[in-house]
């Protein structure tokens, strides 16, 4: 083959080559994410997954944001004032901005959303928007929320999910169904989901903040299994995993081709009971609080902290971390007490009693489960372990269909967001159906005030009940931890366990 001839062919190579960059066939600048679940329904109204909510970072802006020292920073809203009264909360919105379908956001926008949030059968937001007597369009691009009463929670709650602005055209057209194909304002557009395989989404070109984005295609891939979702980025199938396993930890620190990040989570890890959703709650767990109670104290949370992650994480007992204000420092973590578990449960007049606890279908999860069901063991209690996939799970635990359930929330800035809404009689996220006057009374009491020590003796009202009842056995608090190929840079890691992708690209 001539001279002529290799030149000519490279000239070919080389065409080809720019031609199917500028058809999209080649895409250089593609994330791929490993979750450690299948998020649940793709609606903000709807949803409750943390895996949503990651995607949600990327796909649906917010009016408010937080920083990483957790303090509420603009977003869709550009500035906010508070009445003297604490009655009227007045937003200034950000110009230019669109949904991916083309649809303006704007006053008019918000005050679909938020009417939404609140009137849609199918809303769990309904709890965190309670407070809103009305929704004002003082011009395009001012909006005025009129309170019942005042709400110390409000901003807060509009830094998740209930602040998460969707187009009004097609959440219109496409109802309860709105989130088979969802339509944001954030970096990235809905491209296309595979139930159990991927979400895949493309940079959105109109995005008002584009410059900062340095990705044109992101996908997210569920891998339960922590080890498999470790390997698929040590092999280069994915550039980061989110929540790496304890256990991996030292590992992947020692690895030369990855980065780990981790921050301080504001959540927790528990039981839920089921205390009255459905006659699957007609057990003795879910009916007497001594039953829950002799669990609870055949539980070393130390043990559990130590066998299962290494001792990575917090042991915990209630919604805050025992380095949170806003922890009750009079009801310190138990110490393990079979003798009083076993007394416990004679004096409910039971010498033994079964429990079905559903867990998500993740090897982690699986040995922490085994761990309880073997403590539990000695005091009287039968577990028998159910695992589920994560979306299904709660499917199930929404409908009633479970007995106990273990199960985590990633916390929330304000502390009504750990506790408020599973707890308070038909709050959204209160699948156990717990009721008590009295709970409901001190948490809307603390929702009305912005003074601190105000709030915490709400709280502390609240939690001298509930660690009584115990509709929430609580666990331990954990660790975020993310890995990621070293080429990913400018990643910063939040406690909000949320991954945002401003600023982050690959390095040269």
């Amino acid at each position: 083959m001539s001279d002529t001839t290799f030149l000519l062919l490279g000239k070919r190579l080389a065409l080809a080559a720019l031609l199917a960059l500028s058809a999209g066939w080649v895409h250089a600048a593609d994330l791929k994410i490993g979750l450690a679940e299948d998020p649940d329904v793709l609606d903000p109204d709807q949803s409750r997954t943390f895996v949503g909510r990651i995607v949600y970072a990327s796909l649906c802006d917010k009016l408010v944001d937080i920083s990483p020292d957790l303090k509420i920073v603009p977003m869709l809203a550009t500035s906010w004032d508070w009445s003297a009264d604490g009655m009227t909360l007045t937003m200034k919105l950000r110009p230019g901005v669109t949904f991916h379908d083309g649809t303006p956001f704007d006053a008019e926008a918000v005050k679909y959303n938020i009417e939404r949030s609140a009137t849609l059968q199918e809303s769990l937001r309904k709890a965190e928007v309670k407070s809103i007597a009305s929704t004002e369009v003082v011009d395009p691009l001012t909006v005025k929320f009129t309170l019942k009463a005042p709400d110390a929670t409000l901003l807060a709650q509009l830094a998740d999910r209930a602040g998460m602005m969707i187009s009004p055209t097609a959440a219109k057209a496409e109802g309860v169904d709105f989130g088979l194909n969802p339509v944001c304002s954030g970096p990235f557009k809905f491209v296309k989901r595979i139930q159990q395989d991927r979400i895949e989404l493309e940079k959105y070109a109109g995005y008002y903040d584009a410059a900062r984005i340095h990705f044109d295609h992101l996908t997210f891939l569920p891998i339960p299994d922590g080890t498999v979702r470790l390997a698929n980025l040590r092999a280069g199938d994915l550039d980061m995993i989110e929540r790496l396993a304890a256990t991996d930890l030292a590992s992947a620190k020692a690895d030369a081709n990855l980065t780990v990040a981790s921050a301080t989570s504001l959540g927790y890890q528990g039981i839920t009971v089921n205390i009255a959703n459905t006659d699957a709650a007609k057990n003795p767990l879910g009916q007497d609080a001594r039953v829950r109670q002799a669990l609870s104290l055949a539980i070393d949370r130390d043990a559990i902290n130590q066998v299962v992650f290494n001792g990575a994480f917090a042991p915990g007992n209630q919604p805050f971390p025992p380095t949170s204000p806003w922890y009750d420092k009079d009801f310190p973590i138990e110490k393990r007490d079979v003798a009083k578990a076993k007394a416990l449960l004679k004096e409910a007049g039971l010498d033994k009693v079964d429990v079905k606890l559903q867990v998500p279908n993740s090897p982690e999860q699986a040995q922490l489960a085994q761990v309880i069901q073997s403590m539990a063991a000695e005091a009287g209690i039968n577990i028998q372990i159910v695992a589920k996939e994560f979306a299904t799970m709660l499917k199930d635990q929404t409908a009633g269909d479970y007995q106990a359930t273990q199960v985590g929330w990633s916390g929330r800035v304000d502390p009504d967001g750990n506790i408020y809404g599973f707890v308070v009689t038909g709050a959204g996220l209160n699948d156990g159906h717990y009721s008590n006057p009295d709970v409901d009374k001190a948490l809307n009491e603390a929702r009305t005030s912005t003074d601190v020590a105000k709030r915490k003796v709400s709280y502390d009202a609240a939690q001298k009940i509930l660690l009584t009842d115990l509709p929430i056995i609580y666990l331990y608090h954990q660790v975020w931890i993310w890995a990621a190929n070293k080429k990913v840079e400018g990643f910063v890691p939040y406690p909000d366990g949320m991954i945002r992708l401003q600023d982050v690209k690959f390095a040269n």
